[in-house]
């Protein structure tokens, strides 16, 4: 398994309201118009799961697994070209601040793993950012 994990971004929301909206992927219809339709589309979701097709991976599907309160948010694929696990780790830094790291692992092949690993680091940076600029109000 190789693991990916992104720097931690600084969160200027208490953790308790960034645990609440990332553990009810409900809370994704906020951000609905930042998804950016020329790179993902077919963008769906409920409270434990959401899917996505990205361009041009294919269409991924994953589904919280484990929410560990105030902490860490984890998901597994339930489709996905390249099966993996990601979690949302969020904690306190203040009362009203926090920090959150976006960490994926991925069992690659190793005939892939050169062609993946930029990428999938890549896209592990950019979960974290989108999630840092969200309003969790």
């Amino acid at each position: 398994m190789e693991k990916f994990e992104s720097s931690v971004k600084p969160i200027p929301y208490p953790v308790e309201d960034v645990y609440r909206n990332i553990s009810d992927l409900r809370n994704l219809d906020r951000v609905r118009d930042r998804v950016p339709e020329d790179k993902l589309s077919d963008f769906a979701f409920d409270e434990d799961s959401v899917q996505v097709n990205v361009d041009p991976v294919g269409l991924l599907k994953l589904r919280i697994i484990e929410r560990e309160e105030g902490k860490c948010v984890k998901f597994e694929t339930e489709q996905s070209p390249l099966p993996f696990n990601l979690w949302i780790q969020v904690l306190p830094v203040t009362e009203t601040t926090s920090k959150m790291r976006v960490t994926v692992k991925a069992d690659i092949p190793f005939m892939l793993k050169g062609m993946v690993s930029g990428p999938l680091q890549d896209g592990v940076e950019k979960i974290a950012d989108a999630l840092a600029q969200v309003p969790y109000v």
